[in-house]
């Protein structure tokens, strides 16, 4: 579900009682209650205001795009469109946004991942809500913070050299394929929502397998999952040999 406000009212970005510019801020997060408790949240600052909130990361991604908001708050796990993608996306298009990761995936190759697209702060699911404020009022200011356990990671990667990932290699294209792949998009389909056509669909699903060395649908299905680019608990994963 996606709420819209209106945030071309000149009201919607000052505060009447401090005349101060109110930040604006776009959740992206695809649990509705946990949507609605961020909202509620941010409601309670007198200088951030929800302008936008979606479910779907593509979705979100396109909102962010019109409505150039001060502050995203992020999911990893989003249908359509992932949020390690969307973030990366976000960052090519404007560096300086700023960018809270608010999930429960925190493995080594996310935290690697993230780090190299310039997030901003990274939160896990888990904390609780006063490190959620202090996370949330440090990178709405563009500082930097990062949960516990996201450190660790971060110091691990440090001593090991954070050596890239197979996901490195592919490209934009490439990886947004993968995710429908594995949500069980045919290559007509593929090609029908990426408007492109079915033969070239099938050469990006073949350049794929090679560049990742798989050799079936299921196989890299495994290995979007391993990667986080889409979550086996959705009940959507495709492993038809399409």
């Amino acid at each position: 579900m996606t709420q819209l406000l209106d945030a071309n009212k000149p009201e919607t970005h000052r505060n009447p009682n401090l005349n101060i510019a109110m930040k604006k801020v776009i959740v992206i997060e695809d649990q509705t209650i946990m949507r609605d408790l961020i909202c509620q949240l941010i409601s309670g600052y007198p200088n951030m205001q929800v302008i936008a909130q979606s479910g779907d990361g593509a979705e979100g991604y396109e909102l962010c795009l019109e409505q150039a908001p001060d502050l995203v708050i992020l999911d990893i796990m989003l249908p359509k469109l992932n949020g390690s993608e969307v973030l990366r996306r976000l960052k090519a298009k404007n560096p300086k946004i700023n960018i809270l990761i608010f999930s429960a995936a925190s493995s080594n190759t996310m935290v690697n991942r993230l780090l190299k697209s310039g997030v901003t702060g990274y939160i896990e699911k888990d904390a609780g809500l006063e490190e959620l404020e202090k996370a949330i009022n440090l990178v709405s200011e563009g500082r930097s913070y990062f949960s516990p356990r996201v450190v660790d990671a971060m110091r691990e990667l440090m001593v090991s050299g954070g050596q890239d990932d197979s996901l490195e290699a592919l490209t934009t294209r490439e990886r947004e394929i993968v995710q429908l792949i594995a949500e069980s998009y045919s290559n007509k389909e593929i090609a029908a929502k990426l408007g492109m056509s079915v033969r070239t669909a099938d050469t990006h699903r073949t350049n794929i397998m090679k560049k990742l060395d798989l050799h079936d649908v299921a196989a890299l299905t495994r290995w979007a999952i391993a990667n986080l680019l889409v979550d086996p608990s959705d009940g959507d994963i495709s492993t038809a040999q399409s």
